[in-house]
């Protein structure tokens, strides 16, 4: 099969496309005929060597496979999987989704609806779990409150704006000028243009904060607290520099929790079968959208990583491997 590889940490440069031997599910495992996948911030963040956390989750083998958002088409199945049968149209997360066939485990996978197309599925799982989880889960969002989401026009952000209207909540998108126009199509109520106008700053209070940039010092999101407001920052962590960096965001987060009503949280989404089910009932319901900046095809994925590594993508970067 062709899978996109690398062996060293490095630029796009250093991906190939290689012909490997098709993996074979083990206990518990699906294997998929990859029909879409998408990228990820993480995807690029490996590549360079770093977060450390993301070292420590993800390893160090010497033949890298990169992509973790997969959709596609179940080839086989190994011993106690009971959820899934070959031929079924399925997505979710997997180890080197940029490749022809790839193994994920059954519980990191939900059945596609038959609506929703496989472009489409294949650029919700990461980001929208960590949206959803971040907001519902971690936000502890309720209708009618004030919600204000850091970062809005990304991948995780255009899930986040969607979601927190689907929860009832008025939002506030953070993002460029430029990404105005997309955050209001897709239910943002205002829009505050980061260049021009410092949230945390404004007069403005705010009971959630989705903070998906990390911009910003604790102390200054407090500010902008409601008196039991929540601040989750989803993924801070993972993204820093070092590993003093990661624990002294945790730190703080804690400390400030406990001498306060307002809570500071750090999160990364935990990929399980019923959201993943959630999110495709969305998705299936027109009440929720990926937003697909560009799709690029299987031997076109280090062009993909490089604009992913522009910080200027709106939305998701699709593969197609069918194109």
């Amino acid at each position: 099969m062709k899978a996109i590889v690398y062996r060293k940490n490095g630029p796009p440069e250093v991906l190939t496309c290689e012909e490997l031997d098709k993996p074979t599910p083990g206990d518990g495992e699906v294997l998929i005929k990859v029909r879409t996948a998408a990228v990820n911030p993480l995807d690029f963040h490996l590549m360079k060597g770093g977060p450390p956390l993301a070292r420590l989750l993800f390893g160090r083998s010497k033949l890298k496979r990169p992509g973790v958002d997969v959709a596609g088409v179940v080839e086989a199945v190994g011993p106690g999987v009971s959820q899934f049968k070959p031929g079924d149209a399925v997505f979710g997360t997997c180890r080197g989704a940029f490749a022809e066939y790839a193994v994920a485990p059954q519980t990191a996978l939900a059945v596609k609806p038959e609506s929703v197309s496989l472009l489409d599925a294949a650029a919700c799982p990461v980001a929208a779990l960590t949206a959803l989880q971040g907001l519902r889960n971690r936000g502890k969002i309720q209708p009618g409150q004030s919600v204000l989401i850091n970062g809005a026009s990304g991948g995780v952000g255009t899930f986040a704006v969607q979601l927190a209207r689907i929860f009832g909540a008025r939002v506030t998108a953070v993002c460029s000028a430029r990404n105005e126009e997309t955050v209001r199509s897709i239910g943002a109520d205002h829009v505050i243009d980061y260049a021009r106008e410092d949230f945390s700053k404004g007069s403005e209070r705010y009971d959630l904060i989705l903070d998906l940039a990390g911009n910003h010092p604790f102390s200054a999101c407090k500010r902008v607290l409601t008196p039991n407001g929540i601040h989750v920052g989803a993924g801070i962590l993972a993204g820093s520099k070092s590993l003093v960096a990661m624990l002294l965001g945790l730190i703080v987060a804690l400390l400030l929790s406990g001498i306060s009503r307002q809570k500071f949280v750090v999160f990364m989404a935990k990929v399980n079968h019923e959201d993943l089910t959630y999110i495709g009932e969305l998705l299936a319901g027109g009440k929720l959208k990926p937003v697909i900046d560009r799709t690029y095809t299987l031997n076109e994925v280090p062009d993909a990583i490089r604009y992913q590594g522009t910080w200027r993508v709106r939305g998701k970067l699709v593969i197609d491997l069918d194109a």
